[in-house]
């Protein structure tokens, strides 16, 4: 059988070794052939360290170009990548790094100390620095025979975001990987032209696995920030052609009065992901630039689900129709398909789908429908072309009174007043109906909060028992590190709220 590594899969499509992969904030220039040599070089170290094919390798670290060579150098050694936050503390690491039972911790200056700690604490053979890595490993061969891998062979293990619980280890194959890049490639026609502004983190799917993954599957540029910096972004984005956020990207790139539809008039794609984009800032963004955001959904555990055409409707609110290769059905309690139009579980099914939960069998089962599906505990609904609408975590379902409440219908009306700037519904303990809708909102700069005009508004909109019972004002929402909404902070902040 075919070698599946998805290293392989990459280096088919990279160009002359002198072409130009990468290009820093600094202006330093990394080429396709330092790309194959330096992951070749670490791939020889970290065997020589005594690492075999399916160990764990965590990494906390900054976002660097080192990131990127590691990563590579994990696949084409058979090593099982386990990237980490660098935000993440002590008490934090302990977790992952209990439960991923890694074979070798690498961190940057700031992590290693912390990184050392817990390797005593859980007896992991080795801890190594980057600078040691980078030091050690360029006396190595500059070439290296890629591991024989199958397509479910282990190639990355991430760990949701734990809004809820503790976090779950996501086990991500050679195959589920570069079938969604091979997808995502043909569906945004990335070519050997394209040029992506990487400003996203590299711990994360969106950054490693889309941003990275379309960049080496169509042997194209990156355009590599270190962190996203609005002001930043707007200069760069005449050197670019894609340009790949989260929702809060395209708010702050709003607030630049240098955006025009000049400064991006060599990009033919802006894409937002990892969190929903309201659709008035679609159609602020697009008023601003003439530009309108490619919008689509995915997850950790099945990394692009749907899509907005490159070529076709993209429309404001949806994620678009499933990627190529995915299938999606919207179904009832029972995993009984749904009617178009109708309200249920989104389910997914395709290669790019994960082979499991790390060391949690049963509830790799319970996730999963007797027939394939993965649940992706989402709610939703497709339209008659197919188009997918996302209503909310299904955790996040209000109900009130034994009526169903979804907090993004209600979201919507109160970000269209001139006076919010954003808001999260919640769904807090009632003793009558169960549960009464709240809502948390963040106010424009300068505005004045008038609870009495916000009610009369929203009660012309929304039927009674959709309306908010609760109105709490915050300085912000808070947010994990891709920008998501922490309804259950929210929660228990007002769970612990006097009175």
């Amino acid at each position: 059988m075919k070698n599946a590594n998805l290293y392989d899969r990459y280096a088919a499509h990279f160009p002359a070794a002198a072409v130009e992969f990468l290009r820093d904030e600094a202006g330093t220039v990394v080429s396709y052939g330092e790309l194959a040599r330096r992951s070749a070089q670490i791939a020889g170290y970290l065997i020589a360290c005594g690492v075999s094919a399916g160990d764990r390798i965590t990494v906390q670290a900054e976002k660097c170009p080192t990131f990127i060579w590691l990563y590579l150098a994990c696949l084409r050694a058979g090593l099982v990548f386990h990237p980490l936050n660098p935000a993440y503390t002590e008490a934090e690491l302990d977790y992952f790094i209990g439960d991923a039972v890694p074979s070798m911790l690498i961190g940057d200056a700031a992590a290693v100390v912390t990184l050392g700690v817990l390797a005593s604490r859980y007896a992991v053979p080795r801890v190594l620095s980057l600078a040691t890595l980078n030091e050690e490993s360029a006396q190595y061969p500059a070439d290296f025979v890629s591991h024989d891998v199958s397509p479910d062979t282990l190639a990355a293990l991430l760990y949701s975001s734990g809004t809820t619980g503790k976090p779950k280890g996501i086990m991500l194959s050679h195959g589920n990987l570069a079938t969604n890049a091979a997808a995502l490639t043909r569906a945004w026609g990335f070519t050997t032209s394209d040029v992506l502004l990487h400003m996203l983190p590299l711990f994360h799917v969106h950054g490693l696995f889309i941003a990275l993954g379309c960049t080496l599957m169509s042997g194209s540029r990156l355009l590599f920030c270190a962190r996203f910096d609005a002001g930043l972004a707007v200069r760069r984005l005449s050197e670019a052609t894609v340009m790949m956020g989260v929702p809060t990207y395209y708010t702050r790139l709003l607030a630049q009065p240098t955006l025009t539809p000049e400064s991006c008039d060599t990009i033919r794609l802006f894409t937002s992901g990892s969190a929903p984009l309201l659709s008035e800032t679609w159609l602020a963004f697009k008023n601003a630039t003439g530009h309108a955001v490619l919008e689509r959904y995915g997850m950790t555990e099945t990394s692009i689900i749907a899509t907005n055409p490159l070529d076709g409707v993209r429309r404001p609110g949806a994620v678009g129709p499933a990627l190529a290769g995915v299938e999606i059905r919207i179904a009832d309690a029972t995993d009984q398909s749904l009617a178009v139009g109708n309200v249920g579980q989104v389910q997914v099914r395709g290669k790019s789908v994960f082979q499991g939960y790390w060391r949690k069998p049963d509830k790799t089962r319970e996730d999963f429908t007797a027939d394939g599906y993965f649940r992706t505990g989402d709610d939703g609904m497709q339209d008659a072309d197919g188009y997918l609408w996302l209503l909310g975590r299904a955790k996040d379902l209000i109900i009130t009174g034994g009526l169903n409440v979804y907090p993004s219908e209600i979201e919507q009306v109160l970000d269209g007043l001139p006076m919010v700037q954003e808001s999260a519904v919640i769904g807090l303990p009632h003793p009558d109906f169960g549960e009464q809708v709240a809502a948390v909102i963040v106010l424009r700069p300068e505005a004045d909060w008038d609870e009495e005009a916000v009610r009369a508004t929203v009660r012309h909109s929304l039927a009674a028992f959709k309306c908010p019972k609760q109105y709490r004002i915050a300085a912000e929402l808070p947010r994990n590190a891709m920008g998501k909404v922490q309804k259950n902070l929210l929660r228990a902040e007002a769970a612990n709220a006097p009175g």
